[in-house]
């Protein structure tokens, strides 16, 4: 059966222009290996391609690297044809040969071929090119080739090339995003089952289970470890054993990928019995307003960063409103006093990765010459996204409000921000969880628009009707 891939065009147009960016030398593409589970011919499943070499080769066959000869303009894949071992137990597979010819490369060559290629280089003095290793058995693979140590490596990447692949990779063509179109198409099916399934008694691992279900069910994977937690305060919490609980809010941060691994990336946060409290509507009210005025804001030429700091005083002047923080809205903001609240950035880069490009470093992804980081201050540090946008680009829209009761009482121990926080109403909060709504945003022409035809219930009256309509 062929692989599912983009017409073998795509892939020569991005090899060529890839080429031009990095003028010269010999670029490494590492495909991935499969990774033991708990013994060597148990892996992992589903296999998972690393993201830039399927960008560039398109295949997601394991133990296969791509290798570009900018100068001689010559193109070879790597990688070892299966063995009747292999065809026993998995069924026959495309030579590499095959592969290559699929991807428009005209070139292959076995995996000992590799050593002899970058030897060649290394003797005549030649730039060889490779991104960040990210796995350790390709670490290796680097130190044997190169003789770099792994510790030494992430220093050693071309910063040529990994300019050179977010640059392309930033910017999505049209039919990338009819791919992100269709990975919101899962995700939209997985987060309406969580909204129909969830009922008081049921534990967080089994609607978990179910909605990981949906993902292989009409794609290839889940784009991320599914988060489903009672605990919306905690940013990564994994769903547990603990059961749903009438009253609480539950929230709900998955995606899925498409069969060539473009993902959707959505967060809902509603009532585990179907109906807002009104204490839980004033927090929910105040995350939906920031989460649409995403939608006003972003759009082609403005910094993402100015766009996370303009939710962040809407969010504070609420918060105010709330009788949970004080004080001038600017100062408190520019002091980090929102963090207590958010304390992490309005969004990031999405596409093949959910977190797109994250292994080259979100400095070199979410930030350029013009846009640095602010690593000081707490919250701030975590701005995934701050350059200005482009059209193309995909980014989340992901707003939230956390009541964290750690940071609470490490605030208040050390007065942190106190001229802007009401620790007492505070207090109150520290059983109230999280709240964060997430969707995926394309900048376009004059604006930005939602990824995904329907939306994902997240109005409070829409959440609730669906609920109510929708759960036996």
């Amino acid at each position: 059966m062929k692989a599912v891939m983009f017409n073998k065009e795509t892939y020569i147009q991005r090899r060529a222009e890839l080429k031009k960016l990095v003028k010269d030398g010999i670029i490494l593409l590492f495909g991935n290996n499969e990774s033991p589970v708990n013994s060597p011919a148990n892996g992992y499943s589903p296999f998972r391609q690393d993201s830039s070499f399927l960008y560039y080769f398109g295949q997601q066959r394991d133990g296969l690297v791509g290798v570009i000869d900018v100068n001689d303009n010559k193109e070879i894949l790597i990688g070892n044809d299966i063995d009747i071992e292999d065809i026993v137990w998995f069924g026959s597979v495309d030579a590499v040969s095959d592969l290559a010819a699929q991807v428009g490369v005209s070139n292959s060559a076995p995996m000992s071929e590799l050593k002899t290629i970058c030897d060649k280089a290394k003797a005549s003095n030649r730039k060889i090119h490779f991104l960040p290793p990210y796995r350790s058995d390709i670490k290796i693979q680097i130190c044997d080739l190169l003789g770099i140590h792994p510790n030494k490596q992430k220093e050693e990447a071309s910063l040529e090339l990994i300019n050179a692949v977010v640059k392309m990779r930033s910017v999505k063509t049209a039919e990338e995003i009819e791919e992100l179109e269709r990975a919101a198409v899962i995700g939209y099916k997985m987060h309406t089952t969580a909204m129909r399934i969830t009922k008081p008694g049921l534990t967080e691992k089994y609607v978990a289970g179910q909605v990981e279900g949906i993902a292989n069910s009409y794609g290839s994977m889940v784009s991320f470890p599914i988060i489903f937690s009672q605990h919306g305060e905690i940013m990564h919490g994994n769903p547990s054993m603990a059961e749903l609980e009438d009253g609480r809010l539950v929230l709900c941060d998955c995606g899925g990928e498409t069969m060539i691994h473009y993902c959707s990336d959505n967060t809902r946060t509603f009532p585990v019995n179907g109906k807002f409290t009104q204490r839980q509507l004033d927090i929910y009210k105040v995350v939906e307003e920031c989460h649409d005025a995403a939608l006003k804001y972003a759009k082609p030429g403005t910094k993402y960063a100015d766009v996370h700091f303009a939710i962040c005083h809407i969010l504070f002047d609420r918060m105010k409103e709330l009788g949970l923080a004080k004080g001038d809205t600017d100062a408190a903001v520019a002091a980090g006093a929102h963090a207590m609240f958010l304390p992490h950035g309005l969004g990031h880069m999405m596409g093949m990765d959910v977190h797109d490009m994250e292994s080259f470093d979100q400095i070199n992804v979410g930030f350029d010459e013009e846009t640095r980081p602010n690593l000081e201050q707490f919250g701030t540090n975590c701005l995934r996204m701050g350059r200005r946008l482009e059209e193309g680009f995909v980014v989340t829209d992901e707003p939230g409000i956390y009541f964290i009761p750690a940071l609470i009482d490490e605030w208040r121990a050390k007065k942190h921000c106190a001229e802007f926080l009401n620790f007492d109403k505070l207090d109150e909060y520290k059983d109230f969880g999280g709240i964060r709504l997430e969707d995926d945003i394309l900048i376009t022409k004059d604006g930005c628009r939602f990824i995904g035809k329907d939306r994902i219930p997240y109005h409070p009256k829409d959440v609730e009707e669906f609920i109510a309509a929708n759960r036996k």
